[in-house]
């Protein structure tokens, strides 16, 4: 089954983000605008909330499926949550349409260091944002 397309790592990229999350100056702002993120990425067919693409570490319920074509990883990742599915995003941002070697390179603490998303989220939340990150370089050490 073919992947639902999302605008993360195409239109919006990790400077975007970084640069519109330091417009706001409160984490009240920024958690809204994570969850506007959340609002634009498509939802999953019903038919991939199954275990196979489920990601275990997270207090929300995560899906996340891939797919390699022309040495390039798209990702389709979905959540229960709206400020997961954000954060979803954000982690989209830097990983979506990338190739394996790239999403190995990237910088993910440096690029959450500059967000300074990771103490601002509850120790659960956190756990499922290093599991979404975890589950997306294995892949692309995989591939």
């Amino acid at each position: 089954m073919a992947l639902v397309q999302n605008p993360f790592g195409a239109d919006i990229s990790t400077e975007d983000i970084l640069d519109t999350l330091g417009f706001f100056d409160d984490w009240e702002e920024r958690y809204k605008y994570i969850i506007d993120l959340g609002k634009q990425l498509p939802a999953m067919s019903d038919d991939k909330k199954n275990d196979t693409y489920l990601l275990r570490g997270c207090q929300s319920q995560v899906w996340i499926d891939s797919e390699l074509n022309n040495g390039v990883l798209t990702f389709e990742a979905d959540s229960d949550a709206h400020i997961v599915r954000g954060l979803l995003g954000v982690v989209l941002a830097a990983y979506n349409h990338k190739t394996p070697a790239d999403i190995i390179a990237f910088d993910i603490d440096d690029y959450f260091s500059k967000i300074d998303l990771v103490k601002h989220l509850s120790p659960t939340r956190g756990n499922g944002l290093r599991a979404m990150v975890q589950r997306i370089q294995d892949t692309a050490r995989n591939a």
